[in-house]
């Protein structure tokens, strides 16, 4: 039975060795999905993101910004449209040469979410310790992906800083 809804039967593919991995599938997605190392490379890819961006709302609503006019929209979705093209296609390229980098740790063997460069922040942990740092990154992306969910249908709704 699942670990995380006990009235459920746990999908095949859920066997624990993966971290955070507690059976929680009850729309059987595991089962369609040939290589569960891919789901899990996307969903960190998208936690990581999400938890930058939400760190990025409240840091940008909370008046901390970089230098220049262009750089103060408290809105987020204002604030595409006031950078302007040349600040966004620097976000874009930065995004794309690391998922060019990156593209064939997708396949193929490897520790899902491992883009090589820790500096040196995992060394001599043991694996108890690796797989635990590994659950509360798993944990944090999860959340940051609701929150960001979250903040922005709240600021598409009332059209309010989330601060305040």
């Amino acid at each position: 039975m699942s670990k995380s809804l006990p009235f459920l039967v746990k999908p095949e593919k859920l066997d624990g060795s993966m971290a955070g991995d507690y059976g929680f599938d009850p729309m059987g997605l595991s089962e369609i999905q040939t290589d569960l190392k891919y789901a899990r490379w996307a969903e960190l890819k998208h936690g990581r993101a999400a938890m930058l961006a939400i760190v990025g709302m409240l840091v940008q609503e909370a008046g901390i910004h970089f230098p220049g006019e262009q750089f103060t929209e408290t809105d987020p979705f204002a604030a595409i449209a006031k950078v302007g093209p040349a600040g966004n296609l620097q976000v874009l390229l930065t995004i794309g040469v690391i998922e060019l980098a990156n593209f064939n740790k997708h396949y193929g063997d490897g520790e899902p979410g491992d883009l090589g460069f820790d500096l040196g922040m995992t060394k001599g942990m043991t694996p108890e310790q690796l797989k635990y740092r590994q659950e509360q990154e798993i944990t944090h992306c999860r959340l940051a992906m609701i929150a960001i969910v979250g903040a922005t249908v709240q600021t598409l709704i009332f059209h309010e800083p989330l601060l305040g």
